[in-house]
């Protein structure tokens, strides 16, 4: 799962297969809010998936969508 520092947030974003015997991905994502103790990360926006009206056919397609749905998530904040 890449992780990725954007200003004060560290994001993390991931393709997740659908089903065992399906070919398509999901984009995912979880947005980290500051912390002085980066062994405890405060999570201001839990792991869930993002763009859930779309299918991906790859992880890295699923994963660049999802780092895209976060910085414009981050962007609005």
């Amino acid at each position: 799962m890449p992780v990725e520092h954007i200003g004060n947030y560290d994001v993390e974003y991931a393709g997740v297969r659908l089903a065992a015997d399906s070919s398509h991905w999901a984009a995912t994502l979880t947005i980290y809010g500051p912390s002085c103790n980066p062994m405890h990360r405060h999570a201001i926006f839990p792991r869930q998936r993002v763009l859930p009206e779309l299918v991906f056919d790859d992880e890295r397609a699923a994963q660049q969508e999802a780092r895209k749905a976060a910085l414009e998530m981050l962007r609005q904040h």
